[in-house]
């Protein structure tokens, strides 16, 4: 079984026993700390689907957040102009929330 569930404006598909890593949560969220997603936008149970308008109803999502805060990778942002001696380099890392998929109710 999985299902397809909105999570801070990105879809994600969720099963059972699976890590997902989200765009950070917040301060407030600790680890070991239970959250559920509601927005769940379609539902397989071995063939049978549901698909929402726009969501399904009665369905959600439980998680355990594992680690309340982890950076992504770095990315490289440079901007060159030729012959300008204009040149910009720039790193980012995003910062996410690691949850783990205890149940899904749909």
């Amino acid at each position: 079984m999985y299902v397809i569930v909105e999570i801070q404006g990105q879809q994600f598909k969720a099963e059972k026993d699976r890590f997902l890593y989200v765009h950070y949560l917040g301060e407030n969220v600790k680890e070991g700390d239970t959250v559920e997603f509601d927005r769940v936008l379609l539902a397989d149970n071995d063939g049978e689907v549901k698909i929402g308008a726009p969501v399904v109803e009665g369905a959600k999502v439980v998680c355990e957040v594992a680690e309340s805060l982890v950076k992504g990778d770095k990315v490289i942002v440079f901007k060159k102009k030729r012959r300008n001696d204009y040149r910009r380099k720039n790193g980012h890392r995003q910062y996410f929330t690691k949850v783990v998929i205890k149940d899904i109710q749909a």
